[in-house]
């Protein structure tokens, strides 16, 4: 089943059982599943979005949400903060599970391995084949210092 099917069917679940909280989160993974078709549709794309954006768009809702829940705690807004994580828990339920530090070691230096990578200037090259493989798994913003000690 995919993404899409997997959240709409959750949504009716959520619906039936009254869950309020899922309910309000999964109508925000919808919505911005919709938007990204219609930003698809502008650009002249008719194929709509496939598994791959959707763990795109759901990584970034997760990071968003983290943020946020750092800025509602640094502003005493415990309430708000807590409202976030508990959202962030909803999304990860679509989300593949995340990659031990040691599964991201071993893929980095499979990547860089894969790619012939030799120096800092391949790093991007690395990171493009990380992305492909393993959208969702791990945390892009804290590999790449991991690239690049592997490089250097």
């Amino acid at each position: 089943m995919d993404l899409r099917n997997r959240i709409s069917g959750e949504l009716k679940t959520a619906m039936k059982n009254k869950d309020a909280g899922r309910l309000s989160t999964l109508r925000l993974i919808n919505a911005a599943i919709k938007d990204r078709d219609i930003a698809l549709r502008g650009e002249g794309e008719d194929g709509g979005v496939g598994d791959a954006e959707v763990l795109q768009i759901l990584d970034k809702m997760v990071k968003q949400r983290q943020e946020s829940a750092r800025a509602y705690e640094e502003g005493g807004r415990l309430e708000l903060a807590d409202q976030e994580r508990s959202e962030i828990t909803v999304i990860q339920d679509f989300l593949p599970r995340q990659l031990s530090d040691e599964e991201v070691d071993r893929a980095v230096a499979e990547a860089i391995a894969e790619t012939g990578a030799e120096s800092i200037r391949d790093m991007g090259r690395v990171m493009g084949a990380l992305k492909a493989r393993y959208t969702g798994q791990m945390d892009f913003g804290a590999v790449g210092p991991r690239v690049k000690a592997q490089l250097g």
